[in-house]
């Protein structure tokens, strides 16, 4: 029940970023907001996400992940539920787009806290793949609902909508969640809940290289799927002169594959290590490799392709991969820390979270640039190569890097 309803929460949250991006520049665009001022908007989200990763972290270790979860959902959701969306007022949409940042930056070092008290070794790859392909069914779900709310209703609709599925998820979580046995966690290797008692190696935490392998792979995975996510409707759209209600179903296709490959890696990192045919540490570095590579490959390629089959097969390769990749990565921290799981995920996702912040910016920029120099209507190849290039080069070099130093051994006890 524990995993169900962590994966619901994290197909509630995607569904409410996608939807934001969605019903914002819906707004945007009919308001005359430029695409500097859009990447502006849409990444103040990240200030608020980055500044609450090692909070949430730190939350989740003292008054335990169950509570500090529920916290980060009645907040975003009522900030959901009472602000306007109107993209003229910037004060106020950077006001509530940095409050949902904050609050919903508590939600993945709680969320893995609880994941490490309650669920053995053996199954945590399925369990942190399960959650997490949560986000690309909730992005599926968003591409593929939010445009037809817009069209139909307003923008505002959308926000509506969000928080009445926050308000929902709150009430199941209060329910039906507890805190787990006090045995089970110190059988998983993490401490019972709460405890205040503990101190936090802080020290060796930002001194240990498989830890920074892990946070370097997480900044990648990140500024890739940040900027897909926050600026692939506006190429289907400007880049390939695609309407997403026309494009039916297509356009959910890459998060869709996502949440397969999410789960297909989970699946497969599990049965390697069970069945001993791979060390735990030799698995997490095979699939992170595998992954990122192969994302690296289609997300160079993606301008190439001028169809919208094309495109929508290319971006799904890529996501698809990347997501296959954090079998390796994102539950690797469960295996060297499980203790401070939330701690380290907290410091991890921070730098998920600049990427984000960096990531989709320089995107509004780099197309600033491409309309002045190559295309006024950012219909050109050219004017999307940059965006695309830089996400595909850091997958090398952060796969390289996570090769050299991660493990699977636990090095925190």
């Amino acid at each position: 029940m524990i995993v169900t309803l962590t994966f619901i929460s994290t197909c509630i949250c995607y569904i409410e970023r996608v939807g934001f991006s969605i019903a914002y520049t819906a707004a945007a665009d009919a308001s005359g907001v430029s695409q500097s001022s859009k990447g502006t908007i849409l990444s103040t989200f990240y200030y608020g996400y980055a500044c609450s990763q090692i909070p949430g972290g730190w939350a989740a270790q003292r008054l335990g992940g169950r509570s500090v979860l529920l916290i980060s959902f009645v907040t975003w959701s009522l900030t959901y539920a009472f602000v306007p969306l109107d993209p003229k007022n910037v004060k106020t949409m950077v006001l509530a787009r940095l409050l949902v940042g904050v609050a919903q930056g508590f939600m993945f070092p709680s969320i893995h806290s609880v994941l490490a008290q309650w669920i053995p070794p053996n199954e945590r790859s399925r369990a942190v793949s399960l959650t997490t392909s949560g986000m690309y069914l909730g992005a599926a779900a968003g591409m593929l609902v939010v445009p037809t709310l817009v069209k139909l209703t307003s923008p505002q609709f959308v926000f509506l909508g969000e928080a009445t599925l926050g308000t929902i998820w709150s009430v199941l979580w209060l329910n039906y969640a507890s805190e787990p046995p006090i045995q089970l966690s110190k059988q998983n290797g993490a401490f019972p809940n709460p405890t205040r008692k503990t101190k936090i190696p802080w020290r060796s935490i930002f001194r240990s290289l498989p830890i920074w392998a892990i946070v370097v792979n997480n900044f990648t995975f990140h500024y890739a799927l940040f900027v897909m996510m926050n600026w692939l409707p506006t190429y289907f759209e400007q880049g390939l002169k695609l309407s997403l209600q026309e494009m039916g179903t297509y356009k959910m296709v890459p998060y869709f594959n996502m949440f397969m490959c999410s789960n297909i890696g989970g699946f497969v990192a599990d049965y390697l290590i069970t069945k001993r045919l791979m060390s735990v540490t030799r698995t997490r570095k095979f699939l992170n490799t595998l992954g990122f590579m192969v994302a690296s490959i289609a997300l160079m390629a993606l301008p190439k392709f001028r169809t919208s089959f094309g495109a929508v097969i290319c971006s799904s390769v890529a996501l698809g991969f990347l997501a296959l990749g954090r079998a390796g990565f994102a539950v690797n921290h469960m295996d060297i820390a499980p203790r401070y799981a939330g701690i380290v995920m907290g410091v991890s996702n921070t730098a998920g979270t600049l990427a984000g912040i960096i990531g989709v910016d320089l995107t509004g920029k780099l197309l600033e640039a491409s309309r002045s120099a190559y295309d006024s209507n950012l219909s050109s190849p050219e004017s999307w190569r940059s965006v695309f290039m830089i996400p595909g080069v850091l997958c090398i070099f952060s796969s390289i890097g996570f090769l050299l130093f991660s493990t699977g051994e636990r090095i925190f006890d």
